[in-house]
């Protein structure tokens, strides 16, 4: 979103907050014998790594809660002064029966918050609902000193006065997955609206989770995969591209089959990309020498290239602006796209006026151009070459085949003396081998070369139980 913001011509302030410190954290750094904010720090890091390496952009600010303590209890002053919170025995509950609004962005109403269920119960609240803006110290947790005693942010006021901070009490978009609607950011809400009566949201945008078998990934139920788990395996581009083949606000679930398909799609990118490059070199100098008329204007596209320049720019742009409707983004016009960037690359092989090679040249070229263009915006050009990312997405497929290429040029080598012994059953078993195995043979010309693909087994398997699941047709009688 970032990056399609500023691609519109916005100027964006984007913040993304880190809560180091919580009750989770406290106790799983008990659990290790660790500082808290020496475990947050050391993950928070972590993070950032992971988010690098699937070309997530920097924010503008990234603050840290321990570093907004400030902030914190000033807000926290200005909620109690507005008779909107109260203090017990050195806790801080906000009032929600204050906030008339309460419900305004989940449609829970207050009446249906029963003790015991969505919220602790607590005989010191007046009212179930009631929720933590400031919670007294206790034995083995970090605390810091306030109006109130020492102690430490409830969760939510947290991200409240970090908005305040760097956003002011009024800005356009907030974000967060789907389970924060409640009672999170109904109770930021709250507190920011009792702290500035101006306070507002324009737009909050919820993300769907990613799923595994149909259920949200979570450590207390160990079906998730990490991150690194996953590019150990998978390119980031192609783990980038599974995310984003859903819309942000759905659920996406978690399949090795949609990350092979998204590798083999990352890989035929950047193979048609790298084609690309190869085939315009030799033409580049004659083209820059050549390419503009008598006039000075450049050679004119091909009718055919603006057309699929217009249609790709217009859908990219009508789908974006759709809330982000990422998920048809990669097919249809923008494998179209492709397929005339690769259909070009051929008539550039055959002899032609020196005019429609040069128009031929720069078609081909606007529409790389434009192909490109989408990628950056969705975060899909890493800074690296084409022929990297290749190399790169190469290694991942050896690694997943446990193979290493001196193996399948071994294999590549055996299968060429079979043939030439034709002995076509052994030369054909290799290559099945290989292809069960996600490493694809091609015969170009006299030279036999591998890529990646999705292994033939598992399509096989995908497809029996699209089959399995598909009921039979249905017959109807009068």
């Amino acid at each position: 979103m970032l990056r399609y913001l500023q691609h519109l011509g916005y100027e964006v302030t984007y913040v993304r907050n880190f809560t180091d410190i919580d009750d989770k954290i406290i106790r799983r750094a008990n659990e290790l014998g660790e500082d808290p904010l020496s475990l947050s720090s050391r993950f928070c890091e972590e993070y950032l790594v992971d988010m690098n390496d699937l070309q997530c952009l920097l924010p503008t600010h990234q603050p840290c809660v321990s570093d907004h303590m400030d902030q914190i209890k000033d807000m926290i002053t200005q909620i109690i002064e507005k008779d909107c919170a109260y203090s017990v025995e050195g806790d801080v509950f906000f009032a929600v029966e204050k906030s008339p609004n309460y419900g305004q962005l989940s449609g829970q109403r207050l009446e249906n918050n029963r003790a015991g269920e969505r919220v602790a119960v607590d005989s010191r609240k007046r009212n179930p609902a009631d929720f933590a803006l400031w919670k007294a110290a206790k034995p083995g947790e970090p605390s810091w000193e306030s109006p109130w005693g020492p102690g430490r942010p409830g969760w939510h006021i947290e991200c409240s006065a970090m908005s305040a901070q760097y956003l002011t009490f009024k800005f356009d978009i907030h974000g967060g997955g789907i389970d924060l609607i409640f009672p999170h950011h109904e109770n930021e809400i709250a507190q920011s609206c009792a702290a500035c009566e101006e306070s507002s949201v324009s737009y909050w945008l919820h993300n769907g989770h990613v799923t595994n078998n149909n259920e949200k990934m979570s450590k207390s139920l160990g079906n998730f995969f990490t991150i690194r788990q996953i590019t150990e395996r998978y390119h980031p581009l192609a783990l980038r591209h599974f995310l984003i083949s859903a819309h942000y606000r759905s659920p996406l679930n978690y399949s090795v089959s949609q990350l092979e398909s998204s590798s083999d799609a990352i890989f035929y990118i950047y193979q048609t990309l790298q084609d690309c490059e190869d085939a315009l070199l030799p033409f580049l100098e004659v083209s820059l020498k050549e390419g503009t008329g008598q006039n000075g204007n450049l050679v004119a596209i091909t009718a055919d290239a603006q057309k699929c320049i217009s249609r790709l720019h217009e859908d990219f742009e009508n789908k974006m602006s759709d809330d982000l409707n990422t998920s048809p983004l990669l097919t249809g016009v923008f494998q179209e796209a492709l397929k005339f960037i690769n259909g070009s690359l051929v008539m550039l092989k055959k002899k032609q006026q020196k005019k429609q090679q040069l128009s031929l040249i720069r078609s081909v070229t606007e529409v790389k151009k434009e192909v490109t263009e989408v990628l950056r915006i969705l975060g899909l050009l890493p800074p690296c070459t084409c022929a990297e990312v290749l190399q790169q997405l190469k290694g991942k497929a050896l690694k997943r085949a446990g193979l290493a290429e001196d193996d399948v040029m071994r294999l590549i080598e055996d299968r060429a003396v079979a043939r030439k012994s034709q002995d076509f059953k052994k030369s054909d078993q290799i290559r099945t081998d290989l292809s069960a195995r996600g490493i694809a043979l091609m015969d170009v010309g006299k030279e036999t070369v591998w890529r990646p693909c999705v292994p033939v087994e598992k399509e096989e398997k995908a497809k029996t139980a699209v089959e399995e699941a598909t009921p039979p047709p249905q017959t109807a009688s009068s």
